[in-house]
């Protein structure tokens, strides 16, 4: 009985020592860990969030027919870019690497480039349902409900940019620090024994 209970403790000792020393290893030899420590995981389930929102707007907003970000697809190209980004920042907290580092990086690029586009056509959009609303062309109604959906969606794409910025920035000080360096060790020949003739 007591011969079990110290082998249990030493396995369990062993475990947590070599779980601690994976952590070591992460967070002292490997400079992934500056975007890691920031969380990336938590940052993501949010951009996922405000992703599936978009998706569930822009399906509102495809039985419209008046002006809307439907127009031009935002809802859903905008919408599956946050899912995108928010499933790989998910991914590379949990199995962190150079290339998927990079391949985040490129992914919120694109995202935020998207969201300046859909950020312009979005004003355009609810300065038209303004114009119409007071103009009363269409159903008073209806249009300050599309009106406040877009606005909802441009308020919720500025809060996807500043996510995405800030996960840029750190993506980009995560990749600066992982130098590649060559180390030339010169070893010498073995020494022989010849014999002059």
């Amino acid at each position: 009985m007591e011969g079990t209970e110290s082998t249990t403790r030493q396995r369990a000792t062993a475990e947590a020592g070599n779980q601690q020393s994976d952590n070591t290893v992460l967070m002292s030899s490997k400079p992934l860990h500056r975007f890691v420590q920031k969380e990336p995981r938590s940052l993501g389930i949010v951009i996922l969030m405000f992703g599936c929102a978009e998706l569930l707007m822009g399906f509102q907003l495809s039985g419209e027919t008046m002006r809307t970000s439907y127009g031009i697809y935002i809802p859903f190209w905008q919408g599956a870019l946050f899912l995108v980004c928010g499933i790989l920042s998910i991914y590379t907290e949990l199995h962190p690497s150079k290339k998927m580092v990079t391949v985040c990086l490129a992914m919120y690029v694109v995202s935020i480039l998207g969201i300046i586009v859909s950020l312009c056509y979005r004003v355009y959009c609810i300065s038209f349902l303004t114009v119409s609303y007071y103009m009363r062309d269409l159903s008073a109604g209806r249009v300050a409900q599309i009106n406040g959906i877009e606005i909802i969606l441009f308020i919720s794409s500025l809060c996807v940019s500043v996510l995405l910025i800030f996960l840029c920035v750190v993506a980009r000080f995560a990749l600066k620090s992982t130098r590649t360096q060559v180390i030339v060790q010169r070893i010498p020949p073995p020494q022989t024994e010849t014999t002059l003739s």
